[in-house]
């Protein structure tokens, strides 16, 4: 009988006209759109700009923003399209397989972010705190160990959830929904928001909490400060707006579960607007990290230009290279020089080795203000 009072409740919850006015199903298909196209070119753009850094891969903060980038990308593609059709369509249209394995998703790129935003938040005091002595700790090598850690563990979290999602009739459709018993749901549940949220979310606030104290306290008054640490700062900056971002957007998706599961949460137009609402933010956050690094960083702003102005340039190249293809039989001093070009042009087009790492203690240069 629990089961059958669910059921009908689901598909109240999951159903597109679930009023005689639905809004949610004009408006979600072109906010989810619009999520979608500014994840999809915003996490593209970081991943481009990362990946063409010569010196990337010698730089630990560099890494886990690759690292968060790559698990947001993964959520846009993977999740949002299909998520954004339960409010415009009768029901799930996908298959059990894609029921089970978008929801594996969500929670997988979920658990990846939470746990990358406490490693860089332990990574960024560490550097700060202890420039010289967490040298040691803070390579490269340790850096992408930590990152196969969290997509291992994400992994091992967010394993359930191939089993806790299936599809389930509802009148002459089918419903992606929970299929587990309600204290087992409860179990699950509250282990997300513990370990995905309320965990990581503990060591981000004590690490950002002693970096900003040591930060205001501890070193010399701004108009005194080595250039290192000034761009110390910027960096904590933008990375402390980036997870107080991941911690206001996903929020309210786990309290709508929790509430459900353990108070009264009635099924109303209110809460079918918060509901709506929740998961708005939560893919939303996904789309936004691009844009705070276009915003505090300036050599991601001119990351983001190269990356574009080689896109148009290539694009005039293959113009160009098909115009002297189609009136011009080359010779070997003519192909030598286009050779010559393009060469010329993909150096152009590399970025500086130094333009995205993050200082470590010396300062000799200056990074990611």
């Amino acid at each position: 009988m629990e089961h059958e009072d669910f059921t009908s409740l689901a598909g109240y919850w999951n159903s597109s006209d679930s009023y005689q006015f639905s809004p949610a199903s004009v408006i979600v298909p072109v906010v989810f759109s619009l999520i979608f196209l500014l994840g999809t070119v915003g996490n593209s753009l970081v991943l481009a700009v990362l990946l063409r850094n010569r010196q990337m891969g010698h730089n630990t903060t560099n890494l886990f923003i690759l690292n968060l980038s790559l698990a947001d990308f993964f959520f846009i593609v993977f999740c949002v399209p299909f998520q954004a059709t339960i409010y415009s369509l009768e029901g799930w249209v996908f298959g059990s397989f894609i029921c089970k394995a978008v929801h594996f998703f969500i929670y997988l790129t979920m658990y990846a972010s939470s746990f990358t935003l406490a490693a860089v938040s332990v990574d960024r005091y560490l550097a700060i705190r202890y420039p010289l002595r967490s040298r040691e700790l803070r390579t490269p090598y340790n850096a992408v160990a930590a990152m196969a850690v969290i997509w291992g563990l994400s992994v091992v979290f967010a394993g359930p959830y191939l089993s806790y999602y299936d599809l389930i009739e509802w009148e002459s459709s089918y419903i992606c929904m929970p299929g587990w018993e309600e204290w087992r749901r409860k179990v699950m549940d509250t282990s997300t928001f513990a370990f995905g949220y309320v965990i990581p979310v503990l060591v981000i606030s004590l690490s950002y909490t002693r970096t900003i104290k040591y930060l205001w306290t501890a070193v010399e008054p701004l108009e005194d400060m080595s250039e290192s640490k000034k761009a110390k700062r910027k960096v904590t900056k933008m990375i402390i707006i980036v997870t107080i971002l991941f911690c206001l957007c996903w929020l309210p998706y786990h309290v709508v579960i929790l509430r459900y599961l353990y108070g009264d949460f009635p099924f109303n137009q209110a809460t079918y607007a918060f509901r709506l609402l929740s998961h708005c933010m939560a893919y939303a956050n996904s789309c936004l990290n691009p844009i705070v690094y276009a915003l505090v960083s300036k050599h991601f702003r001119k990351g983001f230009k190269k990356v574009f102005s080689c896109l148009l340039r290539k694009k005039h190249r293959n113009k160009v290279h098909v115009l002297h293809a189609a009136h011009i039989v080359p010779g070997f001093e003519a192909g030598s020089t286009e050779v010559s070009q393009v060469h010329e042009e993909n150096n152009r087009c590399e970025l500086n080795p130094d333009s995205l790492a993050v200082p470590s203690g010396s300062s000799k240069h200056l990074h990611l203000s």
